[in-house]
């Protein structure tokens, strides 16, 4: 993973967990869903990133015997 994807996965985030708590305290729930959302959606992202870096681990591995 670059670090470019891993900081506005990160951003994105801190971002869904503010909107929540946000939500949250002012009982807007619709801004505590998207923010719930968000987190998710940030989530779903770095899976699938160290995913990729598992994967070219792999490969490489097999590239160096």
């Amino acid at each position: 993973m670059n670090l470019q994807d891993d900081i506005e996965n990160k951003t994105q985030e801190l971002g869904g967990k503010a909107k929540e708590f946000i939500g949250e305290k002012t009982g807007d729930r619709e801004l505590e869903a998207e923010g719930a959302g968000d987190k998710a959606e940030a989530g779903v992202k770095q899976a699938i990133e160290n995913g990729k870096d598992a994967l070219k681990n792999i490969s490489d591995g097999f590239t160096k015997n």
